[in-house]
């Protein structure tokens, strides 16, 4: 069986479209890798690539991006809507085909220690790559930003798994880490009122008694004059996107707000997306072999 790994790494830049394009870049010169995807936001001011390809291969391309990135994105100037401790903030390696969870940890403390030791920047291992229970969840690495790095790193507590224990003004600091495929999905309600998106976040995030599997914030959106419930669904198998909306819509009604529209931020398992389908439209009996792409394509 072919190994496959996929690899979506976050870089806190979204408004410079040249600094983007030059780290997509970084990743298309790296051979075995396909490019799946890359996407932009400037409110966020952060964008995701996502790639593919072997284990050694995929771990190239994602070492490449983080040196292009540190070259390039100046963390001490960023300000965003997205929380970020680094200009490559967080590299995950997603098992696809032929390659196991175990094999995703081993490649990511690999490139962590390359990028702590070759580009001098501190890295966390996150996910199932963690050396620490209180290290797995990504928000618990992050907590505090960039701007808590300086006096984290003078805490032992909070030395890094890999790299300097000093601070990379430039650079920041970077999470490293294994997981399963997961959904960055962002909902955009008719208003602008940021305590709405911040109750109905806390709403359903799963840390506050929301739904599993779900983590959630409210952001504002200054371009649109509109606020955004940002999420990312950890595991769309056990809590299906459709009822995350639904929440939403049903949170949202209270204020006496719709939904705008919502986003999916670079790619999506079609499963899921068949399964609002199968939702939506109340289809009975209704499986993944009725759709005549697939079965002509896959």
């Amino acid at each position: 069986m072919t190994q496959i790994v996929q690899c979506v790494p976050n870089f806190s830049e979204g408004r410079n479209l040249e600094v983007v394009r030059a780290i997509v870049a970084a990743v298309e010169s790296t051979e075995g890798v396909r490019l799946l995807d890359y996407s932009y936001d400037y409110d966020h001011n952060r964008s995701v690539v996502t790639f593919a390809g072997g284990p050694r291969e995929v771990g190239e391309a994602a070492f490449r991006a983080a040196a292009r990135a540190a070259e390039l994105i100046d963390m001490s100037r960023h300000s965003g809507g997205h929380p970020r401790m680094g200009a490559t903030d967080v590299i995950p390696f997603i098992p696809v085909s032929g390659v196991t969870m175990a094999d995703c940890v081993q490649l990511a403390r690999s490139v962590g220690e390359r990028i702590g030791r070759e580009l001098g920047i501190p890295v966390y291992l996150y996910e199932e790559a963690a050396t620490r229970p209180e290290r797995r969840n990504l928000a618990d690495v992050r907590r505090g930003e960039y701007e808590a790095l300086p006096k984290k790193l003078e805490d032992g507590q909070h030395a890094p798994d890999f790299g300097p224990a000093r601070f990379n003004a430039g650079a920041g600091a970077t999470a490293v880490g294994a997981r399963r495929p997961l959904v960055a999905y962002n909902v955009n309600l008719h208003t602008g009122d940021l305590n709405v998106a911040k109750k109905i976040a806390n709403a359903v995030r799963e840390r506050s008694g929301g739904l599993a599997n779900v983590k959630a914030m409210g952001l504002l959106l200054e371009e649109r004059k509109q606020v955004q419930v940002s999420m990312n669904l950890v595991n769309c198998d056990a809590t299906p996107v459709y009822r995350v909306v639904e929440l939403i819509r049903a949170e949202a009604a209270r204020y006496g707000v719709s939904i705008a529209n919502t986003e999916v931020v670079g790619l999506i398992p079609m499963k899921y997306l068949l399964d609002c389908a199968a939702y939506y439209l109340q289809l009975e009996g209704f499986s993944a072999d009725q759709v005549l792409e697939k079965k002509i394509f896959f």
